[in-house]
């Protein structure tokens, strides 16, 4: 037996890959919920109430997508340039912390200023968290998965030191948390008495524009040829040092996006808890998209609703959340799995391979 690369996966296979990987992954989740003594058929219908049953569950698990659009955008484009981008939850962070810092009451500004400002300045804070790793691996080759990672626990710690100081909530009653953004400084309510916000339309906006970049402009093409073979793209006269940076900008600015999205269109103020881990969840989020901007808002979608509907279904029948978890993990493992043999193909001693 040998392993061969295949010359040239088909679409088929390559689409068809997530898609199984997840529809393996529910089927993997179904032996704990036997051993917990569930019924596995009533305990997937509850799951699906608890996305597709109301309105208000629908919107919940768009509300939960949100971010991750964000953050899954940001690795994905990272990744395509071959730039290992693990320091998005720092990011979403950063992009918060800057939308408190201006919509807090800093700016005596009308809300048709405010709003863009505190997006604009959101995303350029998020972009700084990339863009420091970036030159650190471009100028010293120091490891950007090591200076991400890491970079993520310095801005958390940074976070709490700004929560009990200049951020922190005069009439908060000592609880570590921001001032509220004003009222004209948060993003609009799509549905009346509903959580979801206009930070799902910006975020399924700049995954088009992402999709459209990545395949029809030249810094799309710079980005593809990067990451294919870096090398070979400075041979024929890409500045890739001047492309991962770009990358860093668009990256590090969508993942502050995420945190812009979550406390001025959901939370209204900043605390230390305010991700769940939108940002490593991120990272599976592109990896079963295929690192696919569009597949990317499908993915979100997928993994979203995994949590939301497993929080139904544990109020429901006293299964353990923590399932959700389980199924977004193993949804990554058979697609890195899967993805190995859309690339590679076993085949018989002796024997030689078609197709």
């Amino acid at each position: 037996m040998r392993i061969e690369p295949r010359e040239a996966p088909g679409r088929l296979l390559t689409l068809g890959v997530p898609v199984l990987s997840a529809l393996v992954a529910l089927a993997l989740a179904a032996i704990p919920l036997m051993l917990a003594g569930a019924p596995v058929a009533a305990a997937y219908v509850e799951m699906a109430r608890g996305v597709f049953g109301s309105v208000f569950a629908f919107s919940e698990m768009l509300t939960r997508a949100t971010p991750l659009i964000f953050t899954g955008l940001a690795a994905a484009l990272a990744f395509r340039a071959r730039l290992w981008n693990i320091g998005a939850e720092g990011q979403l962070y950063l992009g918060a912390m800057a939308a408190v810092a201006v919509g807090s009451g800093a700016l005596d500004v009308p809300g048709y200023v405010l709003m863009p400002l505190i997006v604009v300045l959101g995303a350029a804070a998020g972009a700084a968290g990339m863009v420091v790793p970036t030159v650190l691996k471009t100028r010293f080759g120091a490891d950007e998965v090591v200076t991400t990672l890491l970079l993520n626990f310095i801005i958390l710690i940074f976070l709490q030191m700004m929560l009990e100081g200049p951020l922190k909530d005069p009439m908060g009653l000592g609880w570590p948390q921001s001032a509220p953004i004003l009222d004209q400084g948060m993003l609009p309510q799509l549905i009346p008495r509903m959580r979801i916000h206009a930070g799902l339309i910006l975020a399924l906006v700049l995954a088009g524009i992402a999709q459209f970049m990545l395949a029809r402009s030249v810094w799309g093409f710079r980005l593809r040829a990067v990451g294919e073979n870096a090398f070979a793209a400075r041979h024929a006269g890409i500045g890739v040092n001047r492309t991962m940076l770009s990358v860093a900008v668009v990256s590090g600015g969508l993942a502050g996006l995420a945190g812009v999205s979550e406390v001025a269109g959901l939370k209204g103020y900043l605390t230390a808890d305010l991700s769940p881990g939108f940002g490593y969840t991120g990272i599976v989020v592109a990896m079963l998209a295929g690192l696919s901007p569009l597949g990317v808002v499908i993915s979100a979608l997928f993994i979203a609703s995994v949590f939301v509907g497993a929080d139904s279904m544990s109020r429901a029948m006293g299964v353990s959340s923590y399932l959700a978890d389980l199924v977004v993990s193993t949804s990554l493992l058979c697609v890195l799995i899967g993805g190995f043999f859309a690339r590679y193909r076993i085949v018989g001693a002796g024997r030689k391979a078609h197709g």
